[in-house]
Protein backbone atom coordinates (compact mmCIF):
# COMPACT_ATOMS: atom_id res chain seq x y z
CA UNK A 1 0.00 0.00 0.00
CA UNK A 2 1.27 3.03 -0.52
CA UNK A 3 2.42 5.57 2.41
CA UNK A 4 0.30 8.49 3.22
CA UNK A 5 1.00 11.56 5.38
CA UNK A 6 -0.81 12.98 8.07
CA UNK A 7 -1.37 16.96 6.75
CA UNK A 8 0.55 18.01 9.73
CA UNK A 9 3.37 15.99 9.08
CA UNK A 10 3.51 17.24 5.46
CA UNK A 11 3.82 20.35 6.52
CA UNK A 12 6.56 19.96 8.96
CA UNK A 13 8.31 17.88 6.53
CA UNK A 14 8.45 20.45 3.78
CA UNK A 15 10.51 22.80 5.98
CA UNK A 16 13.23 19.92 5.95
CA UNK A 17 15.90 19.34 3.65
CA UNK A 18 14.44 19.25 -0.54
CA UNK A 19 17.54 17.90 -2.65
CA UNK A 20 18.08 18.89 -6.08
CA UNK A 21 14.48 18.01 -7.20
CA UNK A 22 13.17 20.66 -9.64
CA UNK A 23 9.75 22.09 -9.64
CA UNK A 24 8.25 21.71 -13.17
CA UNK A 25 4.58 24.30 -13.83
CA UNK A 26 3.47 22.88 -16.99
CA UNK A 27 1.20 25.83 -18.67
CA UNK A 28 -0.38 27.16 -21.72
CA UNK A 29 -0.50 30.70 -22.30
CA UNK A 30 -3.78 32.46 -21.62
CA UNK A 31 -5.02 33.16 -25.23
CA UNK A 32 -9.02 33.49 -24.64
CA UNK A 33 -10.71 29.90 -26.14
CA UNK A 34 -7.46 28.33 -25.99
CA UNK A 35 -7.76 27.04 -21.77
CA UNK A 36 -10.43 26.09 -19.20
CA UNK A 37 -12.40 25.55 -22.19
CA UNK A 38 -14.85 23.40 -20.47
CA UNK A 39 -15.22 26.99 -18.12
CA UNK A 40 -16.38 28.87 -20.95
CA UNK A 41 -20.16 27.96 -20.65
CA UNK A 42 -19.75 29.73 -17.49
CA UNK A 43 -17.65 32.54 -17.77
CA UNK A 44 -17.14 32.68 -21.56
CA UNK A 45 -13.80 32.49 -24.01
CA UNK A 46 -12.25 35.79 -21.87
CA UNK A 47 -13.15 35.12 -18.17
CA UNK A 48 -12.22 31.43 -18.51
CA UNK A 49 -8.79 32.97 -19.92
CA UNK A 50 -8.55 35.38 -17.01
CA UNK A 51 -8.96 32.89 -14.46
CA UNK A 52 -6.02 30.75 -16.11
CA UNK A 53 -4.01 33.50 -16.14
CA UNK A 54 -4.36 34.06 -12.59
CA UNK A 55 -4.15 30.61 -11.87
CA UNK A 56 -0.93 30.33 -13.33
CA UNK A 57 0.51 33.37 -11.83
CA UNK A 58 -0.32 32.09 -8.29
CA UNK A 59 1.01 28.68 -9.02
CA UNK A 60 4.39 31.02 -10.19
CA UNK A 61 4.10 32.79 -7.07
CA UNK A 62 4.05 29.98 -4.91
CA UNK A 63 6.78 27.81 -6.73
CA UNK A 64 8.88 30.91 -6.05
CA UNK A 65 8.48 30.96 -2.62
CA UNK A 66 9.92 27.30 -2.24
CA UNK A 67 13.02 28.38 -2.42
CA UNK A 68 13.54 25.19 -4.65
CA UNK A 69 14.76 25.60 -8.59
CA UNK A 70 11.80 25.52 -10.86
CA UNK A 71 10.97 25.77 -14.71
CA UNK A 72 7.68 26.85 -16.65
CA UNK A 73 7.32 24.39 -19.40
CA UNK A 74 4.88 26.58 -22.03
CA UNK A 75 2.78 25.80 -24.69
CA UNK A 76 0.44 28.17 -26.80
CA UNK A 77 2.67 31.00 -27.21
CA UNK A 78 6.79 32.04 -27.88
CA UNK A 79 9.06 32.43 -24.84
CA UNK A 80 9.24 35.99 -25.66
CA UNK A 81 5.55 35.93 -24.36
CA UNK A 82 5.84 33.56 -21.75
CA UNK A 83 9.20 35.81 -20.29
CA UNK A 84 6.57 39.37 -20.35
CA UNK A 85 3.79 37.96 -19.02
CA UNK A 86 5.80 36.12 -16.28
CA UNK A 87 9.20 37.59 -16.03
CA UNK A 88 12.41 37.37 -17.60
CA UNK A 89 13.94 35.74 -14.81
CA UNK A 90 11.64 32.63 -14.94
CA UNK A 91 13.57 29.33 -16.61
CA UNK A 92 11.22 28.85 -19.55
CA UNK A 93 11.04 25.61 -21.00
CA UNK A 94 9.03 24.60 -24.64
CA UNK A 95 6.72 21.56 -23.73
CA UNK A 96 7.32 20.41 -27.41
CA UNK A 97 5.43 17.65 -29.20
CA UNK A 98 2.94 14.91 -27.96
CA UNK A 99 0.22 14.19 -25.39
CA UNK A 100 0.80 15.18 -21.87
CA UNK A 101 3.02 12.14 -21.03
CA UNK A 102 5.25 11.93 -23.54
CA UNK A 103 5.89 15.56 -22.42
CA UNK A 104 6.25 15.35 -18.85
CA UNK A 105 8.24 12.12 -19.46
CA UNK A 106 10.77 14.50 -20.87
CA UNK A 107 10.86 16.32 -17.47
CA UNK A 108 14.59 14.80 -15.73
CA UNK A 109 14.36 13.45 -12.64
CA UNK A 110 14.80 14.55 -9.89
CA UNK A 111 11.65 16.56 -10.19
CA UNK A 112 8.33 17.83 -8.66
CA UNK A 113 5.44 18.47 -12.19
CA UNK A 114 2.52 20.53 -11.24
CA UNK A 115 -0.12 21.58 -13.38
CA UNK A 116 -1.85 25.22 -13.28
CA UNK A 117 -5.39 24.13 -11.99
CA UNK A 118 -4.96 23.86 -8.13
CA UNK A 119 -6.06 27.74 -6.42
CA UNK A 120 -5.48 25.62 -2.86
CA UNK A 121 -1.72 25.09 -4.26
CA UNK A 122 0.86 26.84 -1.87
CA UNK A 123 4.73 26.56 -1.49
CA UNK A 124 3.98 24.55 1.89
CA UNK A 125 2.48 21.53 -0.51
CA UNK A 126 5.24 21.95 -2.81
CA UNK A 127 7.68 21.76 -0.96
CA UNK A 128 6.34 18.93 0.67
CA UNK A 129 6.45 16.69 -2.80
CA UNK A 130 9.83 17.08 -2.75
CA UNK A 131 11.10 16.52 0.44
CA UNK A 132 9.10 13.43 0.34
CA UNK A 133 11.49 11.91 -2.75
CA UNK A 134 14.08 11.89 0.09
CA UNK A 135 12.04 8.53 0.76
CA UNK A 136 10.68 7.56 -2.14
CA UNK A 137 10.63 7.03 -5.59
CA UNK A 138 7.76 8.81 -6.30
CA UNK A 139 5.20 11.13 -4.79
CA UNK A 140 2.28 11.89 -5.69
CA UNK A 141 -0.44 14.45 -4.51
CA UNK A 142 -4.00 13.03 -5.50
CA UNK A 143 -6.73 15.48 -7.13
CA UNK A 144 -10.28 14.87 -6.12
CA UNK A 145 -11.48 14.11 -9.70
CA UNK A 146 -9.13 11.08 -10.13
CA UNK A 147 -6.30 12.39 -11.56
CA UNK A 148 -2.98 14.20 -9.66
CA UNK A 149 -2.03 17.51 -9.07
CA UNK A 150 1.36 16.93 -8.71
CA UNK A 151 3.83 14.29 -9.33
CA UNK A 152 7.21 13.81 -7.86
CA UNK A 153 10.04 11.79 -9.05
CA UNK A 154 13.85 10.68 -7.91
CA UNK A 155 14.45 8.94 -10.74
CA UNK A 156 12.77 8.23 -14.29
CA UNK A 157 10.13 6.15 -15.04
CA UNK A 158 8.94 5.67 -17.95
CA UNK A 159 5.90 3.32 -17.28
CA UNK A 160 4.11 5.98 -16.01
CA UNK A 161 3.74 7.97 -19.21
CA UNK A 162 2.58 6.04 -22.52
CA UNK A 163 -1.06 4.91 -23.24
CA UNK A 164 -2.48 6.82 -19.97
CA UNK A 165 -6.19 8.70 -20.23
CA UNK A 166 -5.36 11.86 -19.37
CA UNK A 167 -7.73 13.87 -18.17
CA UNK A 168 -9.83 11.33 -16.98
CA UNK A 169 -10.65 9.32 -13.29
CA UNK A 170 -8.92 6.54 -14.60
CA UNK A 171 -5.15 8.43 -14.35
CA UNK A 172 -4.75 8.28 -10.48
CA UNK A 173 -5.67 4.46 -9.92
CA UNK A 174 -4.01 3.35 -13.39
CA UNK A 175 -0.93 5.12 -11.81
CA UNK A 176 -0.64 3.25 -9.05
CA UNK A 177 -1.79 0.03 -10.46
CA UNK A 178 1.54 0.28 -12.99
CA UNK A 179 3.80 1.34 -9.90
CA UNK A 180 2.26 -2.03 -7.60
CA UNK A 181 3.15 -4.04 -10.81
CA UNK A 182 6.15 -2.63 -10.64
CA UNK A 183 7.20 -3.32 -7.11
CA UNK A 184 7.05 0.17 -6.24
CA UNK A 185 6.08 1.87 -3.02
CA UNK A 186 4.88 5.35 -3.41
CA UNK A 187 4.01 8.55 -1.12
CA UNK A 188 0.72 9.71 -1.27
CA UNK A 189 0.37 13.17 0.25
CA UNK A 190 -2.92 15.52 0.51
CA UNK A 191 -5.81 15.12 -1.45
CA UNK A 192 -6.60 18.88 -3.65
CA UNK A 193 -9.17 19.82 -5.82
CA UNK A 194 -8.95 21.50 -9.35
CA UNK A 195 -10.54 23.95 -10.45
CA UNK A 196 -12.14 22.90 -14.35
CA UNK A 197 -15.88 22.84 -14.40
CA UNK A 198 -18.43 25.44 -14.23
CA UNK A 199 -19.50 23.80 -10.79
CA UNK A 200 -16.45 23.90 -9.44
CA UNK A 201 -16.46 28.10 -9.38
CA UNK A 202 -18.61 27.51 -6.17
CA UNK A 203 -16.11 26.01 -4.31
CA UNK A 204 -13.56 29.38 -5.12
CA UNK A 205 -15.88 32.25 -5.63
CA UNK A 206 -13.11 34.88 -5.73
CA UNK A 207 -11.39 32.87 -8.65
CA UNK A 208 -14.21 34.67 -11.16
CA UNK A 209 -14.91 37.75 -9.34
Amino acid sequence: MPTKPSESNAKRSSHSGTGRATVHLFAKYPAPGKVKTRLIPALGGDGAAALHRRLTERTVAAMRATGLPFAVRYSGANEAAFAEWLGADVRLIEQGDGDLGARMGRVAAPAVLLGADVPDLSADYIRAMATALETAPVAIGPAADGGYWSIALARALPLLWDAMDWGTDRVLPETLRRLEAAGIEPALLETLADCDRPEDLERWPWLSA
